[in-house]
């Protein structure tokens, strides 16, 4: 009797855990469709500790040492021809070796909230592209996120723990970021509350509801902080920028390469 309760606790933990994973059949499916279709860049195969995840990494024209990471928003792949592709590619014609990253993703089903468990994942990964690109040589790294991606790089530059990797992070480009206090994970306010690290906060003059909100309790948050590097842009485009990409990759381009003040 006790081995059978025994084996039902394993069985239950092991549903519940699952349940919060990621879907690594959708994972793969994305890659499957993707790596073949790649025109700029190479496919590489990142390892989080208990899974390989692909990521694209894209040399600059003139390699000066320094890295974007680049994560994508809700359920899609690091190669998105929205927001992330233009990125991802565009940044190297400014002189930034990119690394664009699968995120943790969901069925097609889920919501937007239903993410939350997954950010517990997404440490593991980002640590993961950082040590790639340290091996590759990179001196500077910056992450960027879009819409959810850049929840995601909040919360973990607000809670992942002080590592080696961590620290060779550089700046934070947060694309559209929304906030859904719901789950504490998800609260990009109180993750800018904690993040010291320079941030570039752009949106578009057409963005979501909840971004445009939220504009004023970000930048009070970034104050909370003391981060005298946040800089908050709004720009021509929605959510995703379409028709205004090349806006988009030189607001980028120019805040990467504009001195930190102190």
């Amino acid at each position: 009797m006790h081995v059978i309760f025994r084996c039902l606790l394993i069985a239950i933990f092991v549903l519940a855990t699952n349940g919060h994973a990621s879907d690594l059949a959708k994972e793969k499916r994305w890659a499957n469709q993707v790596v073949d279709g790649i025109l700029d860049g190479d496919a590489v195969w990142l390892n989080d500790g208990h899974n390989d995840f692909l990521g694209i990494y894209t040399e600059a024209e003139d390699d000066k040492n320094r890295a974007v990471i680049v994560m994508h928003g809700t359920g899609i792949h690091p190669d998105w021809q929205q927001v992330v592709q233009p990125l991802r590619v565009g940044l190297t014609e400014h002189n930034w070796n990119t690394l664009s990253i699968q995120m943790p993703v969901l069925s097609n089903e889920a919501e937007y909230e239903d993410y939350a468990p997954l950010y517990d994942e997404v440490a593991v990964r980002i640590d993961a592209a950082i040590s790639y690109l340290i091996k590759a040589g990179s001196k500077e790294i910056i992450l960027l996120g879009h819409s959810q991606g850049s929840s995601m790089t909040a919360y973990y530059l607000a809670n992942a723990k002080d590592s080696a990797t961590k620290q060779s992070v550089k700046g934070f480009v947060a694309i559209g970021m929304a906030s859904f206090a719901g789950d504490a994970r998800m609260n990009i306010i109180k993750s800018l509350q904690k993040i010291t690290v320079p941030v570039l906060d752009l949106y578009g003059d057409n963005d979501l509801e909840n971004i445009l909100a939220s504009v004023g309790d970000r930048a009070a948050a970034a104050k909370v902080a003391g981060n005298k590097n946040y800089t908050q842009t709004k720009i021509t485009g929605n959510h995703f920028f379409d028709d205004n990409e090349d806006l988009m990759i030189k607001t980028v381009a120019d805040w990467l390469d504009k001195p930190v003040s102190h």
